[in-house]
């Protein structure tokens, strides 16, 4: 099957947790900003960050599928699998959220963004054990940031056990350093074919 509908279910998942998390913000009863900093201040925040991290995942997944037009059934397991750990984003982002950054839902949310990364670590594999394999090293070449963040989230749960508020820095510092389009594959399809995906003929940014 073409991977067009792999990318339209993942695209509408994707969707649905965005507004789950969302509906999950406690509305301020009053009327003042006092209010909203008390009552939705700290879910703001861990919204935002949950919020960057689908961001992340959705941008990266579009890139990835660029280089496979067609996919098996151990994709579409694999793509499962991630969409799996990510549905959990609402869950354990409220948990964060309702226990005021306490110890253990932060170790929670640690492993659920690390089990997320993890599953489209193995999406990547899958991909590139495809007849495309070739064309994906070629184009990811040597995954810098994915194994620099596999250590900070790693990183993050052990601090974690130190100060819940400290294990976050880490899962921040992922976020910010991904917040960056990765322009690779669109690098590889001008430099090889001289095609660039619709919607992404900007100038590449500055390194």
């Amino acid at each position: 099957m073409t991977s067009s509908r792999l990318e339209a279910f993942s695209d509408g998942v994707l969707a649905i947790i965005i507004t789950v998390m969302v509906l999950g913000l406690a509305v301020p009863k009053g009327t003042t900003w006092t209010d909203l900093v008390h009552t939705s201040g700290l879910g703001l925040l861990t919204y935002l960050l949950s919020f960057v991290y689908v961001g992340i995942y959705w941008s990266n997944h579009h890139h990835l599928f660029q280089l496979r037009p067609a996919v098996n059934g151990t994709v579409l397991w694999a793509n499962l699998h991630l969409l799996f750990w990510l549905s959990l984003y609402p869950f354990t982002t409220a948990w964060l959220t309702e226990t005021r950054v306490a110890q253990v839902p932060t170790i929670v949310y640690g492993l659920n963004l690390l089990g997320a990364a993890i599953a489209y670590t193995i999406l990547q594999r899958m991909i590139a054990r495809g007849p495309d394999g070739d064309r994906f090293h070629e184009a990811f070449g040597r995954d810098v940031k994915g194994i620099a963040s596999l250590v900070l989230y790693l990183s993050g749960l052990a601090l974690s056990f130190v100060a819940p508020w400290l294990g976050l820095v880490p899962f921040v510092i992922v976020a910010v350093i991904w917040l960056a389009p990765d322009r690779r594959v669109e690098r590889y399809l001008r430099a090889h074919h001289g095609e660039v995906p619709a919607g992404n003929d900007e100038e590449d940014p500055a390194p």
